[in-house]
């Protein structure tokens, strides 16, 4: 597992991050405080505080450049 801080401070933002990490079959994690979602869930992301930055755990062991890359637009 390996995790990142990412921003998802618009809709849009919101929207093409969920875009991006569906095409991946790996699990994404989203992490606020004591509140851990599913990062493919756009109803779950608009629960949290998103002026703040969050954490992204990837449950991923191989090819975590290909997810890192597709990320890049989002992190910290």
């Amino acid at each position: 597992m390996k995790t990142i801080q990412i921003s998802l401070n618009s809709i849009d933002k919101v929207k093409s991050f969920v875009n991006d990490i569906t095409k991946f079959d790996y699990d994404f994690d989203l992490v606020s405080g004591r509140y851990v979602i599913d990062a493919k869930s756009i109803m779950g992301i608009f629960s949290l505080d998103l002026s703040k930055p969050i954490d992204l755990n990837i449950h991923v062991e191989e090819s975590i450049d290909e997810v890192l890359e597709a990320l890049k637009p989002y992190m910290i």
